[in-house]
């Protein structure tokens, strides 16, 4: 005797058992019926009438129901229309059974109440245990991607989770390390040991970006971001925002430029990370010398403009993706790849777009939304 498992028999054991629901009001033809139809992955319903189908409908997920259509008191078109007007049972395949001679206008009603086939009996058993065999297939395919999809659904919840987790939990001993740093740089003054320590707190700050990039990440994925939105000057933001990165960059120049009336209905602490963001791309990639410029428009009485941009150019082939998260592999001095991703869900949020061109000056990131936001998260 042997333990091993042919692939065949593998997948039998595997494969989702599907219920065949036979409708017909002679016992004779439910019993033959039930004998040609037999295999280990089919479990056969039998119905001498209409209600009693109904009745088994309420309870079994059906793959496939045979309806004789001669029956007394409720016939087969009768059963079918009952089915189609159901949510539970409309998208039951049907094939009817007849005795009755062709007749095209049986026919065009039996298709008209929802039939996938329409068949004359004698039926040739082979007809039929094809037609059952492919509804079956189709049947245990979509169960299993069923299954898939709740098991995808749990592992990325389960992933979610476990990054808030571990990057909440990151947070004290990075906290540690920075603070160490800045003492360090204090009590050192100049020297070498000074432009160590001010290495490691840089290395710090950008993890902490990436762990902010992670949990914002987490956030959108699961649906728990939620937008705190009041009255605020979108001109004020910029600047702050600027004055930010240019301590943090200070070889590198960043104008700022305002038109119209900067005060807007919006969630202040996500715009600043799209500025941020955003500023922190142009950082990252402009080339030569010329300044990073963010602009922000209010000259429109319904909506809010900001722009940056700087001297560069983008890929052709990375213009259409550049929102995408992880749409690159990591690197260490330029993140997870998930600050525009972040700035792209945060502006969606207020109802607004963001777009990447290249235009005459360079590179461009061009955000509109509407002056006042609402809680689109």
């Amino acid at each position: 005797m042997t333990l091993s498992m042919s692939l065949h028999e593998e997948a039998a054991v595997t494969r989702e058992l599907a219920n065949v629901l036979i409708v017909d009001d002679v016992p004779q033809n439910l019993v033959a019926m039930e004998a040609l139809l037999a295999r280990d992955d089919i479990r056969i319903l039998k119905a001498a009438s209409g209600p009693e189908a109904l009745e088994l409908l309420l309870v079994h997920d059906v793959a496939l129901a045979l309806l004789d259509v001669q029956m007394p008191d409720m016939d087969g078109f009768v059963l079918a229309e009952l089915m189609r007007g159901s949510q539970r049972t409309r998208h039951v395949p049907i094939i009817f059974l007849t005795a009755s001679p062709n007749d095209p206008a049986r026919s065009f009603k039996g298709y008209e109440t929802g039939a996938v086939d329409f068949l004359h009996k004698p039926i040739d058993p082979r007809v039929i245990l094809g037609k059952v065999d492919v509804f079956v297939q189709l049947y245990q395919q979509r169960q299993q991607l069923k299954t898939q999809n709740a098991s995808l659904e749990r592992a990325l919840q389960l992933n979610e989770a476990m990054i808030a987790v571990l990057t909440h939990d990151l947070r004290t001993p990075l906290s540690a390390i920075t603070l160490c740093a800045d003492r360090i740089k204090e009590e050192v003054g100049d020297g070498p040991l000074a432009r160590t320590a001010h290495h490691v707190e840089s290395s710090a700050r950008r993890m902490a970006r990436m762990i902010d990039q992670l949990l914002d990440f987490s956030r959108i994925r699961s649906g728990a971001i939620r937008l705190e939105l009041a009255n605020h000057d979108l001109g004020a933001l910029a600047e702050t925002v600027a004055e930010e990165t240019r301590q943090a960059h200070p070889s590198r120049a960043i104008e700022v430029i305002t038109h119209g009336e900067m005060l807007g209905y919006f969630d202040s602490t996500r715009l600043s990370q799209v500025l941020s963001n955003l500023l922190g791309n142009a950082v990252q990639y402009a080339l030569g010398s010329t300044p990073i410029v963010l602009e922000v428009n209010g000259a429109d009485a319904a909506a809010l403009q900001l722009s940056v941009r700087n001297a560069g150019v983008l890929p052709p082939g990375l213009v259409q993706r550049i929102f995408e998260p992880f749409k690159g592999s990591f690197h260490p001095s330029r993140g997870l790849g998930l600050g525009l991703y972040i700035v792209d869900q945060f502006v969606r949020a207020h109802g607004g777009d963001v777009v990447a061109q290249n235009i005459d000056e360079g590179v461009e990131f061009r955000v509109h939304m509407p002056r006042h936001a609402t809680r689109n998260l």
